[in-house]
């Protein structure tokens, strides 16, 4: 499972997500779905949001496994 921070990081930059959505290239409804951790984004999706919130891809996304 792949954990992770959008929201928290998205907040500390004081961006909605439409912004963050227009940011990266993708619909709002996909960072919704983000961030309720329903949808798992592309590597390069992955890089393009942590670039936008000016955030290490690690301190976005964490790899979790699933027991």
């Amino acid at each position: 499972m792949l954990d992770n921070k959008i929201h928290i990081g998205r907040v500390e930059k004081k961006m909605t997500q439409q912004q963050l959505a227009d940011a990266v290239g993708v619909s709002r409804q996909t960072i919704v779905a983000l961030e309720k951790n329903k949808y798992n984004p592309s590597l390069i999706l992955a890089f393009k949001i942590s670039d936008a919130l000016g955030k290490e891809i690690t301190s976005i996304f964490e790899y979790k496994e699933e027991l």
